[in-house]
């Protein structure tokens, strides 16, 4: 998988994350305050002008019912000299004007039908640019026309504030989201960066280390305080554990290395008569062996998983381990008539202990001669292939023997399992637990997967200079 961009990265932070949410929710509902505030006043400003466009026609054709289109003219000319929003206009049967404010007009709004209310674009009295108003417009006897109305302009102007105030409104948003970004920025993902650091250094095997404390008694104050204390607790556990696997290593290894010397000694003493006596402590040695073994392999288990095996990291070139593991293993194929294949890219490097990841590969290999060796007749074939695959260097050892069933594949990780068809087979089944421990401690992980025929064990390891959740334990 590819290293996300630094943009990603921002993008994955909580700090832009909640700025970016707090952004949209405060977008949104003063969006819909501000569209409801400019849809309701539109509304009343539209019905302020219409019943002030009744009110002047109303009183207009009072003054033309009482004195005709004489007192009709008079009224209209008064009101055209007036200064406001106000539009009126008098035309006789051929559409001239007698009298109004509005110069010019198209003329279909004229013919239009009678007291209908009509959005119309006029040219006001002196000329100049055009403008919309709302007008009703009354065919009276003797052909002719009165139109009255209201100029939109005071309407436009408040809709442009309106629409000002959003824009500055977004702006102060806007703003409001980055000062939120930078709070939390600082205050919060500073403390949980911290807190991460400290995490990985735990990791690593540090057991000493702990969660700062500000000492301010909030939330990440309290929970640091929790974890410090898990983390005292864990500190004496794991002590605990080192204690006895010493003691383990000193009470029960010592005195089997002990008896194995002193059989080692009987056995060169003089048994040249007894074959079955001679038979009988070759065995006994060879148990002794196994049980050595098995507590060295226990021992390593355990200090892996609690990642105290006092092994130093640093950049390792796995293309040059493979290659010599596979080369070691390669005349022992060839004595069981098979044969190793090696695919190795070159210049692959990772993080980690040379030694840790030799064991783990050599004993994938070894299962891998062992179990194809049970299976093929004509030997052994076991490919050996170390390359990229994404952000990860994939280290695959496949066999052509019967494989493992995919109900096992798991539970052949765990310590001591051994499934029944390697029951007669030398070994004690933690090899692949200890290869599994191992891919833990680096921040990898073990793959069993069909090989069709066979298993395909593929060990996967962050590549070197990866940080984040690819660092392995105990990289700088």
């Amino acid at each position: 998988m590819s290293e996300p961009t630094t943009t990603g990265r921002l993008f994955r932070t909580t700090a832009i994350k909640l700025a970016l949410i707090y952004l949209a929710a405060l977008t949104l509902a003063s969006g819909a305050v501000l569209v409801y505030l400019s849809q309701n006043t539109a509304t009343v400003l539209r019905d302020q002008v219409v019943d002030t466009v009744d009110a002047e026609i109303s009183g207009l054709a009072d003054q033309y019912r009482i004195g005709g289109i004489r007192a009709l003219v008079a009224a209209v000319d008064a009101r055209s000299r007036r200064p406001g929003a106000s539009l009126y206009l008098v035309t006789d049967f051929a559409a001239n004007q007698l009298v109004g404010n509005i110069e010019q007009l198209d003329d279909r709004v004229l013919a239009g039908e009678s007291g209908e209310l009509q959005r119309v674009m006029y040219t006001p009295i002196g000329g100049g640019a055009r403008r919309e108003a709302l007008v009703r417009v009354f065919q009276l006897s003797g052909g002719f026309r009165l139109l009255v109305g209201r100029d939109l302009q005071e309407q436009q102007y408040f809709r442009s504030l309106l629409a000002e105030a959003m824009r500055f409104w977004l702006f102060v948003l806007a703003a409001l989201g980055l000062i939120t970004w930078v709070f939390v920025s600082r205050r919060v993902l500073k403390r949980i960066d911290a807190m991460t650091a400290t995490s990985r250094r735990i990791m690593s095997g540090d057991l000493t280390e702990r969660l700062p404390v500000e000492g301010s008694g909030d939330e990440f104050d309290r929970l640091a305080i929790g974890l410090n204390a898990m983390l005292t607790r864990i500190e004496v556990l794991m002590q605990g554990l080192k204690d006895v696997s010493d003691n383990i290593a000193h009470d029960l290894k010592t005195p089997l290395t002990r008896m194995r010397n002193r059989l080692e000694e009987a056995l060169r003493g003089d048994l040249a008569g007894d074959s079955k006596a001679r038979a009988v402590l070759e065995t006994t040695i060879e148990d002794c062996d196994a049980l050595i073994r098995t507590f060295n392999a226990l021992l390593r288990i355990a200090r892996v998983e609690a990642g105290s095996s006092d092994a130093s990291f640093g950049d390792i070139d796995v293309s040059a381990l493979v290659r010599e593991v596979g080369e070691l293993y390669a005349p022992v194929a060839e004595d069981d008539g098979g044969g190793m294949e090696l695919r190795v890219a070159d210049g692959l490097t990772v993080t980690g202990n040379r030694e840790l990841l030799v064991q783990a590969l050599i004993n994938l290999v070894e299962n891998a001669l062992k179990y194809a060796r049970q299976e093929a007749g004509e030997g052994a074939r076991v490919e050996l292939e170390a390359r990229m695959e994404g952000g990860d260097v994939l280290l695959g050892v496949r066999d052509h023997g019967p494989g493992i069933a995919d109900a096992d594949k798991e539970r052949v990780l765990h310590r001591f399992v051994r499934l029944e068809a390697s029951r007669s087979a030398p070994g004690s089944g933690l090899g692949l637990s200890l290869v599994a421990a191992v891919a833990r401690l680096h921040h990898g992980r073990l793959e069993l997967a069909d090989a069709e025929p066979g298993l395909a064990a593929r060990l996967w390891l962050p590549a070197a200079g990866r940080d984040g959740e690819g660092r392995p334990a105990g990289g700088d």
